[in-house]
């Protein structure tokens, strides 16, 4: 059985074309220099509408988790731990923790980015304790 594969969009290839590389990768808005992830058409912060992609540091912390005790399909092993990640450039996103006990994890510990792949054409961003 397959993973669900996330919807793909013109605004958000960059993004996957990065984790395809290994690289995360974020929108910084041009007029506030700050940085946003979803992938919008507009700063978040500002509204500027000038925003570059830039390779973000994949470090961050751990700001909320959860354990999955019970897998959505066949496709995902349980259990697994899905993570609100506080990215070092700022913004929150979510994402599984890998290589960790669940019990062992807790809010505020640092974690790194890794990537694993979903398909032969795309690679999702997940997270190591550190």
């Amino acid at each position: 059985m397959n993973k669900t594969l996330p919807p793909m969009s013109d605004l958000a290839e960059p993004y996957f074309a990065g984790a395809r590389d290994g690289q995360l990768r974020l929108q910084q808005c041009r007029s506030c220099q700050q940085y946003q992830f979803y992938p919008r058409t507009i700063c978040a912060h500002c509204s500027g509408g000038e925003l570059d992609w830039t390779t973000a540091s994949g470090d961050g912390v751990i700001a909320s988790f959860t354990v999955v005790r019970r897998a959505v399909s066949e496709a995902y092993d349980a259990p697994y731990v899905v993570a609100l990640i506080d990215l070092a450039e700022g913004p929150r996103m979510m994402s599984a923790l890998v290589d960790v006990d669940p019990e062992s994890v807790a809010i505020g510990q640092p974690v790194t980015v890794a990537f694993t792949e979903w398909s032969e054409t795309i690679s999702m961003p997940v997270f190591n304790v550190v």
